[in-house]
């Protein structure tokens, strides 16, 4: 009977990662024309090396409510320069235990780095973004699943001269993120305290709009990781990392692609103040 359960099990999470493949794949129909186009084109690849170090919290004030916070401290070189810095800040609906909604809002600081900034002069920008976010989690056996499904609305900082000191105007963007994730404890069946995991994760990002260049498709993140849960309060994680990012501009008339690729670290901390105030 365990072992029939097992299989069972196994066929579950099949099935669950041959969705993740058809959301995905359905993203990617998005896509297929402008990758077709600039496959048949020469590119420019820019290759860099990344380190990005994070941190998420959220912070639980009522039954259906919690606050959300994180910073991303983006380095290239593996870290001795910078590469981005994101703010984000958010409120989170608790829909049911398995599925969470978020507003919030962000603001990134992307900097020159490789041979191809993605700026046009090289110059340090501002982004401010909104976006909305539903989470869905499932646990199928000793593997925990969850979809992540964004939707951005982005104002970026652009410049008419290497001479500009402030941006010349903003220029509004959209964009859909889709992340599928997938993680199973080392030591047991389920990711208790004390306890290590493996995770892996694949996030595609597509922009849409009037104001999108080159870069329908925008990037894709593949993170392979190693993790520690101390309890339900704190967990740290980190590993593997590589970001492929196609610029919305052509070099030389040249569509340009990075291919990042180092470690990340990622802390995510988890406060629940409605069990505080009970006990006080």
């Amino acid at each position: 009977m365990n072992m029939l359960q097992e299989k069972n099990n196994i066929d579950a999470v099949y099935c669950m990662m041959m969705r993740y493949s058809f959301n995905s794949c359905l993203l990617g129909i998005l896509l297929l024309t402008n990758l077709n186009l600039t496959a048949q084109q020469p590119r420019l690849n820019d290759h860099n090396n990344i380190g990005w170090y994070t941190t998420f919290g959220t912070i639980k004030f009522a039954p259906k409510w919690s606050a959300h916070i994180e910073y991303q401290w983006r380095r290239n070189e593996f870290g001795k320069t910078w590469q981005q810095s994101l703010l984000r800040t958010g409120i989170n609906y608790h829909l049911n235990g398995n599925a969470v909604a978020r507003v919030g809002y962000g603001w990134i600081e992307t900097y020159p780095y490789g041979d191809h900034p993605i700026n046009a002069f090289g110059k340090q920008f501002t982004e401010h973004r909104i976006y909305q976010v539903i989470t869905t989690n499932q646990k199928i056996g000793r593997f925990d699943l969850s979809n992540r499904y964004m939707l951005e609305q982005r104002w970026l900082a652009t410049y008419n001269a290497a001479s500009s000191t402030e941006p010349d105007k903003w220029a509004y963007m959209n964009r859909l993120r889709y992340m599928g994730r997938v993680q199973t404890a080392l030591k047991g069946k389920t990711i208790g305290d004390k306890t290590p995991y493996v995770a892996l994760y694949d996030e595609v990002f597509i922009g849409f709009g009037e104001k999108v260049g080159q870069n329908v498709f925008d990037q894709n993140r593949l993170g392979i990781l190693l993790g520690w849960k101390f309890n339900n309060t704190f967990r740290i994680e980190g590993g593997y990392f590589n970001q492929i990012v196609q610029l919305g501009r052509r070099v030389n008339n040249q569509n340009v692609f990075q291919y990042n690729q180092g470690f990340i670290i990622n802390t995510i901390w988890n406060i629940d103040m409605t069990k505080t105030a009970k006990v006080n």
